[in-house]
């Protein structure tokens, strides 16, 4: 062990009681800083986390749109050329559109989606999400008409006061309708299920049919709007849009899912930035109190970095000594920051101790999702802004002149 890592270990532990106080103080406040941001950056983890998972499980991870047309013909084969792809796992057609919405006590606008039960299935969530009810179209009578299912959304449902079983009409009208005044065209169903998939804009305003129940409502023929697509990994979708788009001779717009909701995960991206800002200004006041810790450490020690110069010891390897000891300081807040913030992580996952209103919020407890890499990186910034806040007072140590010291 070199001579200065030890003095430093000896500065570090020793001094006068105010001296003393004052850095474990600035430890604490390393420690707290931190903690902190590596926790509330592992609850942003969380978050983004649950957000993309629920908007994926109703989206998935790319789409296929028509370029130059409004409908998407010869959808099978389409389906059938896509899967054969290395990295899909499945995709599934489906008819997206605006219709009106009547039950017993009142009417409301909304998105209707068309899709293939066991295709969604494979593609999406929708089926773990029903609440009540069951994930099925198929027809049932009610007063002597047979009607086929639909799905609502749980916000959606409340708000038109239906409940499994009961029926529901749609109302659709296309430009030209409108234009010609025609009668709106109309499609009576029965509710088979309710879901729920925490998203407040899909509760509220989604419902699926059938496809075919969709295609005559909607009359597009034997079309729909979309296909989408799961993947092997979600990050992949990059990668794969390009080959998609190569194998489907660029007739197709193809949107991967960081492009499709871009505006939400710009957003995630440039919070989290922002909470880094403001870490970096936590650990600055830190780094003002290193700063003036050493200095007083350096006072007090005159003395005896008189007598290190009188034996031999050179400026540097005093100023080394001081440069170590704000280290210390730095690795001994950042380890304590590092288990204070795994410690509230795994309390708040296990307890639920913050929780949220669902009523209000898509989850009940605030999520935590803790990134090893997050950590490595917090610890790495503060270390080196430890280092730079030693700088100053290690210069003034190195500076420390032995005449001086020997006159007082």
């Amino acid at each position: 062990m070199r001579f200065e890592s030890f003095i430093a270990r000896r500065y570090f532990s020793s001094g006068r009681f105010f001296v003393s106080v004052s850095t474990w103080i600035t430890i604490l406040g390393v420690t707290l800083g931190v903690a902190v941001v590596c926790f509330v950056m592992s609850l942003h983890n969380g978050f983004e986390s649950e957000i993309r998972s629920r908007l994926l499980g109703t989206t998935s991870h790319i789409s296929v749109f028509p370029s130059g047309q409004k409908y998407i013909a010869e959808y099978d084969q389409l389906v059938e050329r896509l899967n054969r792809m290395d990295g899909v796992v499945a995709a599934s057609p489906f008819i997206y559109s605006k219709a009106g919405i009547s039950s017993a006590s009142t009417t409301d606008g909304i998105v209707v989606r068309g899709i293939d039960l066991d295709l969604e299935a494979q593609t999406a969530n929708i089926g773990e999400d029903i609440l009540v009810g069951d994930y099925t179209f198929a027809e049932t009578v009610h007063r002597d008409d047979t009607l086929p299912g639909i799905l609502l959304g749980r916000g959606l449902a409340d708000r038109l006061g239906t409940f499994v079983g009961q029926p529901v009409v749609l109302y659709a009208m296309s430009a030209e309708d409108v234009r010609t005044g025609s009668r709106p065209r109309v499609a009576k169903f029965y509710v088979a299920g309710i879901f729920e998939t925490g998203m407040f804009e899909f509760d509220a305003q989604l419902a699926y049919v059938s496809i075919p129940a969709a295609q005559e409502l909607f009359q597009i023929g034997d079309a729909v709007t979309s296909v989408h697509l799961k993947l092997t990994d979600i990050y992949l979708a990059d990668q794969v849009a390009p080959l998609i788009d190569q194998l489907l001779d660029y007739r197709y717009e193809i949107v991967p899912w960081n492009e499709l909701h871009k505006n939400i995960f710009s957003w995630i991206e440039f919070e989290k930035v922002v909470l880094f800002i403001g870490f970096i200004l936590i650990v600055l006041v830190a780094g003002f109190s290193i700063i003036s810790t050493l200095v007083m450490t350096t006072m007090e020690k005159r003395a005896e970095i008189g007598i290190l110069k009188t034996i031999g010891t050179t400026p540097g390897e005093v100023g080394k000594i001081f440069v170590l000891k704000g280290l210390l300081i730095g690795v001994g807040g950042v380890l304590g920051g590092w288990l204070l913030a795994w410690a509230a992580a795994m309390i708040q996952n296990h307890y639920k101790v913050i929780s949220l209103p669902p009523d209000i919020y898509f989850i009940a407890y605030v999520p935590i999702d803790v990134h090893p890499t997050d950590f490595l990186f917090a610890g790495g910034v503060t270390i080196l802004i430890c280092f730079l806040a030693s700088i100053y007072p290690a210069l003034q140590a190195a500076r420390t002149s032995v005449i001086d010291v020997l006159r007082q």
